[in-house]
């Protein structure tokens, strides 16, 4: 599939103009760049939306997202907001054995008894359910000496139908190598656990050409 990466540089008046305030506020402002392809009844199904990003930050008088897409995004928010930056994924980039990476992830684990899901709590236990998910989910492994966990926050927001939504994220980091090229090549294209549609999920990585497994 041919992936785009692009960057999305947001300055204090489109912020401002875009009403960028919460998750929800900026999952609209991403998703109005691209064209929708999927039907309702695709979307009723949680059929992949092809758009993973992954919010940057910034002061009060500018913001950055990160955006992967199989499709080309539009230039400028509601034609004349930002700025968009986009390049073609290369034909090699996700052929290389390490990578270094950095990640939002939702940590989460479905209850047994109630079939809820349960949010992860604490960097520690983070770690040990991203290390113990990597291998059998994502096709790669992380390196146990290298993985840090820097920061879990917990996102809540009104969503378009005015429901109360809460999102429980962490920001990993580490090293990491390919155990199943399909599956890692796919955890890159659709992103890597839940709440991808609010800035979760993008797998940001680097290849590396030493093996820090060694």
């Amino acid at each position: 599939m041919n992936m785009i990466a692009s960057v999305l540089h947001l300055d204090r008046r489109s912020v401002k103009a875009l009403r960028v305030t919460d998750a929800y506020s900026l999952h609209r402002v991403v998703y109005s760049l691209f064209t929708d392809i999927r039907d309702d009844q695709e979307k009723q199904a949680s059929h992949a939306s092809g758009i993973l990003y992954a919010d940057q930050g910034g002061d009060y008088k500018a913001r950055k997202i990160l955006m992967l897409s199989n499709r080309q995004p539009m230039s400028m928010v509601e034609g004349q907001y930002g700025e968009v930056q986009s390049k073609p994924i290369p034909p090699n980039f996700l052929s290389h054995e390490h990578y270094r990476f950095k990640v939002v992830i939702n940590p989460c684990r479905r209850d047994n008894a109630s079939r809820k899901l349960i949010p992860v709590r604490g960097k520690e236990l983070v770690a040990q359910w991203f290390a113990e998910r990597a291998p059998e989910s994502w096709g790669f492994e992380a390196s146990q000496q290298h993985l840090q966990v820097d920061k879990i926050d917990v996102l809540q927001f009104t969503d378009k139908a005015q429901r109360q939504v809460t999102v429980a994220q962490a920001q990993v980091q580490g090293l990491l190598r390919v155990t199943d090229r399909e599956r890692f090549v796919a955890s890159f294209e659709q992103g890597i656990g839940r709440a991808r549609a609010f800035g979760c999920g993008l797998l940001q990585i680097v290849p590396l050409t030493d093996n820090p497994f060694a």
